[in-house]
This record gives C-alpha cells, structure tokens and sequence, in this order.
C-alpha cells in the first residue's frame, strides 16, 4: 500500500517558494503520491437565503491542472492526483487537453480522479447543467480517452458532438481515471470505466460493501481486478501512531492500494509543520506489520 499526502490547500498560501519546497519536501520523504482538492467557486453565505456548505467563498482551493503543472517542473518521482475534480461542471474537451498537458510534462506522473460534486452553485457560475451531471460524467470518460488515443475523431453522443478533430499533443499513453463517491449509479460507472476508486468515507462496512459491489460489477462484465486501484484518506487530525495503524490496517486488508494523510485543519502550522506530521504519519506507518 503507497503513502501518499494532501496539498494543504487552505493553509499553503500562494507563495510559489512555500508550494516548491512542500512538494519537493514530500518527494524528499519518498512519498508515493500527492493529491489536490478541487472546487472553482466558494459561496458567499451572506447571500439571499444563506448558504450552508462544506465550505465557502474563505476557502482556498488552489486549480488542480496548473497546480501540478507547476509541481511538474519542480519535481521528478511524485505521482499527482485530482481527488477529485469535480469534471460534469467542466467543458470535456478542454479538461482532457490540460489533463493530457499534465501527463506530458509530468512524464505520465498524473491520474485524474473525478467525481459530481455537489454544489449546485459552481455549476451555475460555470454554465454547465448540475441535474444530468452523472450521466454526462459517464460520457466525457468515454470522450476524453478518445481524444488521448485518436489522431481525427467523429463522435455524437447525447451531450457531445466533435466533428472530425482532435486534440494536440496527446499524452504517451491512457490516463488513468478513478471515481469518487459511493453512490449506486457511480459504483456501477467505476466498475465499468474506472481504473480505481476513491472512497469518501472510513474503512467500515459500507467502504468493504462498495468493494464487493464494484468487484461484482467487474467480475459480471469480464473486466479484472488485479490492477484495479483503491484510494483511502487519512486525517492528521485527531489522530496518533496507534489510530492511524489501526486505520490503515483496515483499509489494507480491504486491498486498498493507497492512502494518503491530510494534515490540514490539524491547527497552524508552515510547510515545515506539514511536512513534519507527514513524516510522523509515514513513521506509524513504517510499523504496520
């Protein structure tokens, strides 16, 4: 099981020193893997009828494509991930041209991570539909590695037409794509077009349901599951060595492929602070047995 981190998006500021050092700190710590949150607009609750969020317009979230684009340049084995991008609000075409930019000055370092969402309010500032938004999901994995692969495409679906084009350069080879999320309709789409998963909750009995479910899915429709992936989260935060062993453990015997620690929201702290309490979980780690 790789050890990955959490970009602290809230607390790494914008200075672009502090957001090298971070990265090439974590690479230096011989963690595996990198990810970045993703949401374009942050509501502002002093509005008509209030707003009641996970977050809101005070809440940095740094863009994920031009994020690792820059992390890109400044480091050499860090794999990065979106976790997750938020894609049906995003115009496909585009998104798989900066996705495929990404691979290419990462060396294929990149996997897109995308998910639905579920703030009504950045679909409308970016003038996608929010109501058809699993759907479209499904038809814009199909479209983009299309456009990965085909030097001319001739593509009519319901939510896209390309008319004999493509885009160029395109990346050495696929992308891998992995959903977020655990409801029915999405459990089915990562069985069937995902390369991974990547669960928003705990390792209990509804992740270990979801696991069986996308297994079955696959198994159903001749697809393996040897080098399908499993991407598990953990909180610096109220955790301890002992906490985070007990943890990963779990997710580990569930056959999770990847866990990464998020050590924001955990009080302030600098890029050093951060690294720090990576290095603290990677030690637990270290001890897992």
């Amino acid at each position: 099981m790789q050890i990955g981190a959490v970009f602290p998006h809230n607390e790494i500021g914008t200075d672009p020193g502090a957001i090298k050092a971070f990265a090439q700190g974590v690479e230096d710590l011989g963690i595996s893997h990198l990810l970045i949150y993703d949401h374009v607009l942050g509501a502002d609750p002093d509005r008509e009828g209030g707003f009641r969020g996970a977050y809101d317009k005070d809440v940095a979230f740094h863009e994920p494509f031009t994020t690792f684009a820059f992390i890109a340049a400044v480091t050499e084995k860090l794999e990065m991930i979106t976790t997750v991008m938020i894609l049906p609000q995003r115009q496909t075409v585009l998104a798989a041209k900066q996705a495929a930019e990404v691979a290419l000055l990462s060396n294929n370092r990149f996997r897109l991570g995308i998910g639905v969402g579920w703030n009504e309010l950045e679909y409308v500032g970016l003038n996608e539909t929010f109501n058809n938004r699993g759907r479209r999901q499904a038809e814009q994995v199909e479209v983009m590695r299309k456009l990965w692969s085909e030097d001319s495409l001739d593509y009519t679906g319901d939510y896209h037409r390309i008319d004999k084009a493509s885009i160029n350069p395109r990346p050495s080879k696929q992308i891998p794509i992995w959903f977020g999320g655990s409801a029915p309709a999405l459990l089915d789409r990562v069985a069937r077009l995902g390369d991974g998963w990547i669960p928003l909750m705990g390792a209990n009995e509804k992740a270990q349901a979801c696991i069986d479910k996308i297994k079955a899915t696959r198994e159903a429709a001749g697809l393996s599951f040897d080098n399908f992936g499993i991407q598990a989260q953990a909180q610096y935060s109220g955790g301890s060595p002992e906490r985070w062993q007990k943890h990963a453990r779990a997710w580990r015997d569930m056959g999770c492929t990847h866990i990464a620690i998020a050590t924001h929201n955990a009080g302030p702290t600098n890029v050093d602070g951060h690294l720090a309490r990576i290095r603290e979980y990677q030690d637990a780690l270290n001890d897992l047995g």
